[in-house]
């Protein structure tokens, strides 16, 4: 697909570089069966085809309009069309430059633009949803059904590895993660400390990037990945041998610090090698010896939920099946593997009609099999999971935690 694009645009390395992106895509559709998106709505707009379209009109004529916005901001960013695709389209990239050049090209109104700044803010700083998570929690009891499942209870944390091993990993603590589900990365220390390695936090880093970045405030997003990296390099240069993610939402872009930062001279080497040492606690764990853990299996079925940022983005889909299996649990059956749940970061937010549309869909297909469990690999699939479920819904990580078993 050619791009000719518009004067306004002809020195943009942002458009040269989408440009580039679209050429890739030979319009053929097989990404529409794929997109949740689409099967939704039967909208061309809807699916990555059509949204590549709504981008190339903007570079090619300069001009746009809320319903370009409209039709970009229902992507879930899921990037299931990215496995189909038969032509190695980056559409990841892509949406997420189209984005930033309809922020400038098309303002948005001041309420969608306040209420972004305000979930920008908000949910990169532990210490502000902490607090506000908390009192969720506190007043949670008296809350109708509706609301109180949105507000997940308050976790267990358990006690802390005491022992240090000459092998050390960083660990990616997240910033909602932090406080909505602490177990998840509690359990994952009490783990990997059984096999002797070591996970410990860096105290200055924080949110991955992938909030602001998501969102378009794309110069936000990246001083967020600066700052890990600086918070992370000491540790690094000590002989870390990894920087583990337990979300993979997180993980995902992590992975692509290389990518994101390659034009910065200042960081550019030290993005490519935290890429290099990007590890979701899966991959580490599936080179170990899982024999060494005290691991209870007999918890019923596991219904596995894939989140789309380890199939599509870190294009592996069959890691927590395998752990799982390798570990001895039982796994459910389920169907529709591919399709996203609807939590997406803050689409859950942004688009709720089109997200509980989707988490309909998805725990349906979940619960096909009568699981006793529903296990996840990342935070904002898990609460979204859990505040529609019936059954139970934990991180994979916490079946294999020695303290709980």
């Amino acid at each position: 697909m050619h791009v000719e694009l518009h004067f306004d645009y002809a020195d943009n390395e942002q458009a040269k570089q989408a440009s580039g992106f679209i050429s890739a895509c030979v319009h053929c559709g097989f990404c529409l069966e794929t997109c949740p998106t689409y099967l939704a709505t039967r909208d061309e707009r809807d699916s990555p085809r059509g949204r590549i379209y709504l981008i190339k009109q903007l570079l090619e004529t300069g001009e746009a309009s809320g319903q370009t916005h409209k039709h970009l901001d229902r992507c879930l960013t899921c990037r299931s069309c990215e496995t189909t695709c038969p032509s190695g389209m980056q559409y990841g990239h892509l949406v997420d430059i189209g984005r930033d050049m309809m922020e400038q090209r098309a303002p948005r109104p001041l309420p969608s633009r306040s209420l972004r700044y305000l979930l920008r803010h908000a949910l990169t700083s532990p210490r502000l949803f902490g607090a506000a998570l908390r009192l969720g929690q506190l007043v949670r009891p008296l809350l109708p059904a509706v609301l109180k499942r949105q507000v997940p209870p308050r976790q267990v944390i358990g006690p802390a590895p005491t022992a240090r091993h000459n092998r050390v990993m960083i660990m990616l603590e997240g910033c909602i993660q932090q406080s909505a589900t602490p177990a998840t990365n509690a359990a994952a220390q009490r783990v990997l400390n059984q096999l002797g390695i070591t996970l410990q936090p860096a105290e200055r880093a924080g949110c991955c990037g992938a909030v602001n970045y998501h969102l378009a405030a794309h110069d936000d997003g990246l001083n967020d990945m600066r700052r890990n990296i600086d918070a992370w390099w000491p540790q690094i240069e000590a002989g870390a041998e990894a920087i583990v993610s337990s979300a993979t939402g997180c993980g995902a872009v992590v992975a692509d610090y290389g990518y994101l930062l390659a034009q910065d001279p200042a960081y550019a080497d030290k993005a490519k090698r935290v890429s290099e040492l990007a590890r979701d606690i899966g991959e580490i764990l599936l080179r170990e010896d899982l024999g060494k853990l005290k691991v209870d299996t007999a918890v019923g079925k596991i219904a596995v939920q894939t989140p789309c940022s380890l199939q599509h983005g870190m294009k592996l889909p069959h890691l927590i099946t395998d752990i799982l299996s390798k570990a001895g649990f039982q796994l459910a059956s389920t169907r529709s593997n591919h399709l996203c749940c609807g939590s997406a970061g803050t689409y859950s937010i942004l688009q709720p009609a089109m997200s509980q549309h989707l988490l309909k869909e998805k725990l349906q297909s979940l619960t096909i099999d009568s699981p006793a469990m529903i296990a996840s690999g990342n935070v904002g699939c898990q609460l979204h999971l859990q505040a529609g479920s019936r059954v139970p819904v934990v991180h994979w990580i916490e079946l294999l935690d020695p303290g709980t078993a």
